[in-house]
């Protein structure tokens, strides 16, 4: 055989190895630079923290936005009985919903209609049996496409009884009812603690999203892509214990998919709210100091963790020497968290993260804050933004 012949059997080998390498994901190849973060395992994410810095430009002058004029007007001419909290548009600015209070429901439920954008009625969104909680997250999909909401099992409250000796009410015939415009629902399971429900922008096919009785589900986030939400969740026993030491609730953080599916990302309970990475890759929370970042677009769950408490305390150190706060911490409560203990090793102004906010894919912000919801006020002090900077970790870049 000539070396002609045998060099032309060796080329189409050799093609074929080189083409299979080049083909590797990047996250199999050790020489290739991803060229976005959703590439990189958060295990693989290299970070550097930037401490005390002004608060994100998005949260500057972050209010409540005001309500629709034209539903105030409806409610005020027409529905004066009901206390109109907020109204939400849609993403298509066609539709809004409207949340209100009413003389029957306890002081912390709601109920929600649908109006069009020109103030129009379109209907009752919410059953007579069941009563939604937490206004604040009540949210339309990314896409417009569902509405969701938290709701329990309706308390009806109890009629008062008539005081011993004294005669029953006379029976009066009561007045016409008034024709009512709103829908026949079709029966929806109702649970005893608060589960998320889904319906679809019409306000029809009501469902509970969750279904898991005796656990309370107190916040959800949407992914921007809209393809799940992120939510948290605890036992009532839990729940009742920080309200007893006037904490934050804290929860396990779940992934949740609009048909129902679910999957517990960390066993560990959480007062900092999650948030999502603005891909859609990548879900952030906090457990007192360490910022965790979770991989929600794989089967199983995955996660990095970024301890950050020595260069917090390091960090408080400088903010006190520069601000000159060095005075014992007024809020100190040894037993709760190192972030409010009174030793002098921990400043005053070092405490545990408690919110997030990931605005770009390199950039994830935190606050770290004592925070006590007493019955007549909040304490929220130390109040400090941090910046975390993400990159993939140099041996991936090699």
């Amino acid at each position: 055989m000539s070396r002609l012949t045998t060099t032309a059997s060796i080329l189409p080998i050799l093609f074929t190895v080189l083409f299979a390498l080049g083909c590797k994901s990047v996250i199999e190849r050790q020489d290739v630079r991803p060229r976005v973060l959703r590439d990189v395992p958060a295990r693989n994410l290299a970070y550097r923290l930037t401490p005390d810095v002004a608060v994100p430009i998005d949260l500057e002058n972050e209010e409540p936005a005001d309500k629709d004029v034209n539903i105030a007007n409806f409610f005020a001419a027409k529905r004066d009985n009901d206390a109109l909290l907020r109204t939400l548009p849609s993403p298509d600015g066609k539709r809004v919903l409207a949340l209100y209070g009413t003389e029957t429901e306890p002081p912390s439920a709601f109920r929600i209609d649908l109006f069009s954008s020109d103030g129009t009625f379109l209907r009752n969104l919410i059953p007579p049996d069941i009563s939604c909680l937490f206004p604040e997250t009540v949210v339309w999909s990314p896409d417009g496409r569902f509405i969701n909401f938290i709701a329990r099992k309706r308390v009806m409250p109890s009629p008062t009884p008539t005081p011993p000796n004294q005669p029953e009410p006379e029976l009066m015939p009561s007045p016409l009812a008034s024709p009512s415009i709103a829908p026949l629902f079709p029966p929806v399971a109702s649970f005893n603690t608060e589960q998320i429900y889904i319906c679809n922008r019409d306000g029809y096919d009501l469902k509970p999203l969750t279904s898991r009785e005796g656990l309370i589900y107190f916040y959800f986030v949407w992914a921007p892509d809209a393809s799940a939400m992120i939510a948290l969740a605890c036992k009532e026993e839990e729940w009742n214990a920080r309200e007893r030491q006037y904490k934050l609730p804290a929860g396990r953080p779940r992934l949740v998919t609009p048909d129902g599916g679910e999957r517990l990302l960390d066993d560990n309970v959480t007062d900092a709210l999650p948030v999502w990475s603005p891909d859609a890759s990548k879900v952030a929370t906090a457990y007192d100091t360490d910022v965790v970042i979770y991989d929600t677009v794989q089967n199983s769950s995955t996660q990095g963790r970024i301890p950050l408490g020595d260069q917090l305390i390091t960090a408080s150190k400088s903010y006190e020497e520069r601000s000159g706060t060095k005075k014992a911490n007024a809020n100190a409560d040894p037993s709760a968290t190192p972030a409010a203990s009174s030793s002098a090793a921990v400043p005053p102004s070092f405490n545990p993260i408690v919110r997030l906010v990931w605005p770009s894919p390199e950039a994830l912000y935190f606050k770290t804050a004592y925070v006590r919801v007493m019955p007549s006020e909040t304490i929220n002090t130390f109040q400090r933004w941090h910046q975390l900077n993400l990159s993939a970790q140099a041996a991936i870049l090699k």
